[in-house]
């Protein structure tokens, strides 16, 4: 059994075995029942799961790819041409000075 301190706002920190073994996750719902002389909690609801995927998960400062990106396309095109890059903004007038 483990023992955690309580915080000046009356907060505690629920251990990771435990939340884990009960699913408790940020968002979780959590009911407390005062049991004699101890205080009882049962997990309520909690949020879903995230996705298995990983899909979402990470963050980036870069744009966004299109969703009609077709990546055979640009490969290609970059065999022609390596200097060519998708996310350059003088493209058009790089490959105009080429031709």
């Amino acid at each position: 059994m483990e023992a955690t301190l309580v915080t000046s706002k009356g907060q505690v920190t629920i251990p990771m075995e435990l939340r884990q073994r009960l699913g408790i996750r940020q968002g979780s719902r959590i009911e407390f029942f005062l049991v004699g002389d101890h205080i009882e909690m049962r997990v309520k609801s909690s949020p879903p799961s995230k996705s298995l995927s990983g899909f979402g998960m990470l963050k980036s400062n870069r744009t966004a790819i299109p969703a009609h990106l077709n990546p055979a396309m640009l490969l290609e095109r970059h065999q022609q041409d390596p200097v060519w890059h998708p996310c350059a903004s003088d493209n058009r007038s790089h490959a105009r000075s080429r031709k």
